[in-house]
């Protein structure tokens, strides 16, 4: 029969090495945890970045739309003569040199620190074939983020019979250059 103390010494002697790999395993895993929240949180922040970029050019366009349309509508717009289009819908937009020669800046002043331009609009007219008497406008605005690359594009198709006013308004999915 082994004595008491020669077998807790044979005891001791086997768990005396498992501590170190064991704090060694929990401070790896806390680690790998604490990396891999830290990889999310940026990545999270920086969707809400690029989320509110979005949002500040899609607001800079939908005013510059609005502004020019109420413009239009109320024929304040002075100096300002509409591009003329083709018989079919208004493809000027979609130039660039057409756009950037053409189009308008409907704010004298617009913040600096939310968007890296002021919103433009272009105005473009075209004839409706079924209704002669109308006159069609298609017009287009683009604003800006915080930097050039973030850019919205809305338009609004506006159609004047008389003193009905129509509106048809779409988000423009794809930036045209």
């Amino acid at each position: 029969m082994i004595p008491f103390q020669c077998r807790s010494r044979r005891l001791r002697a086997r768990s005396q090495g498992i501590a170190l790999p064991v704090v060694l395993l929990i401070a790896a895993m806390m680690l790998t945890t604490s990396a891999a929240w830290f990889e999310q949180t940026v990545a999270a922040a920086r969707n809400a970045a690029g989320i509110g970029d979005h949002l500040i050019a899609l607001h800079a366009a939908d005013s510059a739309l609005t502004a020019c349309a109420r413009n239009l509508v109320n024929g304040s717009l002075t100096g300002v003569s509409p591009v003329q289009g083709a018989s079919g819908e208004p493809v000027g937009w979609k130039s660039q040199t057409t756009f950037e020669s053409s189009a308008i800046t409907p704010f004298a002043s617009w913040p600096v620190s939310l968007s890296v331009r002021a919103p433009q609009c272009l105005i473009e007219t075209w004839r409706l074939s079924n209704r002669a008497n109308a006159q069609a406008f298609l017009v287009t605005a683009r604003g800006y983020g915080r930097s050039a690359d973030s850019q919205m594009w809305l338009q609004l198709q506006l159609v004047i019979d008389g003193s009905v006013v129509e509106k048809h308004w779409r988000r423009i999915a794809a930036r045209p250059f």
